[in-house]
């Protein structure tokens, strides 16, 4: 299992103004990012292993969570982490035409916009899909998308002790933009053991900087 996922060499070409694959590396700077929530179960306690270990990441939602427990969604905002964009229902954006995506992400930032006073939100499009066709319409609309470099595998559903030796064999970089999701509590499992060590080796854990 490699965490870099390999078409990071095409897309980390791109400019970072249209597709974000890292973020500022000084101070040993690590970004946590966080895919399909807010979950009812499992970002709470997320929530309070960041405020524990004074760390900030992205939470990257999905609309319809949002509209089920805007409290979560908030408190996500009110605690300092950044709020990114994940579409509304987490459709498969290769079975939808370029209108219907972009329906699904402005109908998502409507919603961000009332929680954190932002007219636009970074986008991650679900399952990592990208089009040629998407990335232009983002670029028109001067709306970056979020990408990653470096893949937790928490989705995997594979035990803990599996990817952590994975991840001690793949050590994070400054500036690489980690994917977790927190719609499962395999996540906090992981970062239980992962944000000591990280802290050990000198990373600060911040929110990646919110687009223009």
């Amino acid at each position: 299992m490699n965490p870099r996922p390999r078409r990071l060499k095409v897309l980390q070409w791109m400019p970072n103004a249209w597709l974000t694959t890292a973020g500022p590396a000084q101070e040993r700077s690590l970004y946590l990012t966080f895919d399909d929530g807010p979950h009812p179960e499992h970002t709470a306690p997320l929530l309070d292993l960041l405020a524990e270990h004074d760390a900030k990441a992205s939470f990257f939602l999905i609309g319809q969570q949002i509209e089920r427990h805007p409290e979560l969604a908030r408190r996500i905002a009110a605690e300092g982490h950044m709020l990114g964009n994940h579409s509304f229902s987490h459709p498969r954006f290769e079975t939808l035409s370029l209108r219907e995506q972009f329906e699904e992400i402005r109908r998502t930032d409507r919603l961000l916009t009332e929680i954190n006073g932002r007219e636009r939100h970074g986008f991650r499009p679900p399952r990592g899909v990208l089009s040629l066709p998407m990335i232009a319409r983002c670029i028109r609309e001067r709306r970056r998308i979020l990408y990653w470099s470096y893949d937790s595998m928490d989705y995997s559903r594979r035990p803990a002790t599996e990817l952590l030796d994975a991840i001690g064999r793949h050590p994070v970089r400054a500036g690489e933009i980690v994917l977790m999701h927190d719609d499962s509590r395999l996540s906090l499992d992981l970062l239980r053991d992962l944000i000591p060590r990280w802290k050990a080796a000198g990373f600060i854990l911040r929110a990646l900087p919110s687009p223009g």
